[in-house]
């Protein structure tokens, strides 16, 4: 029989190994953009229940696989971190009320993770870490038919799990293609793997001195910010048509002409602002010329820059979000990096901004924070990254109040869906149109190659520059801005009116102006072209076309 103690020790053990093991992992990721990475994100989910299972003494194997499921989930990050915590979720729930394990015991509590993991995934892919998982569990439920010993099982299921990792080649093209076999798959084996290997007596691994500590995330978008705020009044209303109004893109360029961050969203009947300029009034005599306003708000962003750093210090004293009663309707949270594009949907509505996004997917726990640091008796939670839906959909089932996860996989989905808020419209409503909104939008990023990779279709190498459309690698080129303009292009549709370009760190403030000239002159004159200084990482560009 397997003690609480015994599994304990294993599972302790098996997060410093895939600690020291990360990088190998995330080597195997085939796809070339810079991303959360397999192994990372693993390992700092598995590495949230080290401190908390050695807080426990004697414990039973119920006790130790609640007390690892509760702190996995929590610490979740990233696809692969979700579904491992889910995995270990299920292994608590088969291991419930048990003091010891048995065979038939652990066999069970595989089968019940992998059911867990596998009905939390939309559409389930064969090849990865769900199926190396799945083929484990069988083989164990097969073994412990003829045999209860918990070692002779769990030796069954690791060496189906390292066969069938072998094999993942053969199920996924894109993989045999690379010459690896599945990153979630082999971090998979290396956990159990060493779980194994303690099980059967070994001695526990040490952490490895050199390691470094994961990452915080940082709670407040202008917080890091340095206060040279050229506008200073973000400057927001709704302007109700008239019923000859000119068109809204000749708003647009007035609005151009007085400040930045400008962004203009009309439809039959209203106009929805956004500017950051130093005349709110100008603004507003703009606005009137289109039709009477409603929803005003003009706020000083120098002030609110003061206060927010103010407050940003005293949470990171305390290293947390301080939970709030929910108080107001609405709330809002959302995922993004750079102090631009944080600040622009904190201008937008967003309550909390929460540090990350491509290679910093953050965990549930911190998702959960920001919501009930929310006062909201509903939070609307916009992750912008497909790889961050996950552990925020895990964030809805531990909040105090109604959560919903839309769907938005790019910071420029995110933007749109909040301008499509209306605080007067029902929960189900602004739900549908938010949703819809940010399926509107076409989205492009421009990035770097990571890796060398031989993927669909393209031979690439280290550092060259990766056009990605909505979502998809468009094409490889050397030239940037030459990048910029062959995939903005390329989103165009018929009937497309706004181009927003948000630049990031590593782009100069002459390079992003050299990038927009060359849009308006090659673009239709038609079409109307913002650039926002967005601060954002891993992207050189981020294009939304709507």
């Amino acid at each position: 029989m397997i003690s609480g103690s015994n599994l304990r020790d294993a599972m302790i053990s098996a997060a410093y190994t895939i600690a020291s093991q990360k990088q190998k992992v995330d080597e195997l990721n085939v796809f070339p953009v810079p991303d959360g990475d397999t192994g990372t994100n693993m390992s700092m989910t598995i590495g949230a229940a080290v401190r908390e299972l050695e807080m426990l003494k004697e414990p039973t194997v119920a006790e130790t696989s609640k007390v690892a499921a509760s702190a996995l989930l929590r610490g979740a990050r990233g696809n692969s971190g979700v579904i491992l915590s889910l995995l270990f979720r299920g292994f608590s729930v088969g291991l419930k009320g048990k003091t010891e394990a048995s065979g038939t015991d652990l066999a069970d509590a595989l089968v019940e993770g992998v059911a867990a993991a596998y009905k939390a995934v939309m559409k389930p892919t064969e090849g990865t870490i769900l199926t190396v998982a799945r083929e484990a569990s069988e083989k164990a439920r097969a073994v412990a038919m003829d045999t209860n010993d918990p070692i002779e099982v769990f030796r069954a299921a690791v060496a189906q799990a390292e066969e069938t990792l072998q094999k993942t080649p053969e199920m996924l093209p894109v993989l045999k293609k690379a010459g690896v076999v599945d990153a979630g798959g082999k971090g998979f084996c290396v956990i159990f793997g060493e779980m194994l290997r303690v099980l059967e007596g070994g001695d526990v691994a040490k952490p490895e001195t050199s390691a470094a500590a994961a990452p915080k995330v940082k709670k407040s978008a202008v917080a890091e910010a340095d206060g040279d705020i050229k506008f200073t009044y973000c400057t927001e209303f709704i302007v109700m048509k008239d019923r000859d109004a000119e068109d809204a893109l000749k708003l647009r360029a007035v609005l151009e002409s007085m400040g930045d961050s400008v962004v203009v969203v009309d439809d039959e009947e209203i106009i929805k602002v956004h500017v950051h300029t130093n005349h709110p009034g100008d603004a507003l005599e703009a606005g009137l010329k289109f039709g009477a306003l409603t929803k005003l708000k003009i706020e000083n962003m120098k002030e609110q820059h003061t206060a927010q750093v103010t407050e940003a210090e005293q949470m990171a004293e305390n290293d947390s979000y301080v939970p709030v009663d929910p108080e107001i309707p609405y709330g809002f949270v959302a995922v993004a990096a750079g102090t631009g594009v944080q600040a622009l949907f904190e201008d937008l509505g967003v309550n909390n901004v929460v540090t990350g996004g491509q290679t910093m997917n953050p965990s549930t726990d911190d998702i959960l924070n920001a919501i009930h640091a929310t006062s909201a008796q509903t939070v609307f939670v916009l992750p912008n990254n497909k790889n961050i839906i996950m552990a925020a959909e895990q964030a809805v089932k531990l909040a105090d109040r109604r959560v919903c996860v839309l769907q938005t996989v790019s910071i420029p989905q995110g933007i749109s869906a909040m301008l499509a808020f209306d605080p007067e419209a029902s929960f189900h409503d602004n739900q549908v149109a938010m949703t819809e909104a940010a399926g509107k939008v076409q989205s492009g990023q421009i990035t770097f190659a990571a890796r060398d990779s031989d993927f669909d279709g393209h031979n690439i190498k280290a550092g060259e520059i990766l056009a990605m459309e909505n979502g998809k690698l468009a094409f490889v080129e050397k030239d940037l801005e030459k990048a910029v303009y062959k995939l903005t292009k390329s989103m165009l549709r018929k009937d497309s009116s706004f181009i927003t370009l948000i630049y990031g760190a590593d782009v100069s403030d002459e390079q992003a102006e050299s990038a927009c000239e060359l849009l308006r002159s090659k673009l239709s004159s038609s079409l109307e072209i913002s650039l926002i200084n967005g601060g954002q990482p891993v992207y050189y560009y981020m294009i939304s076309v709507e």
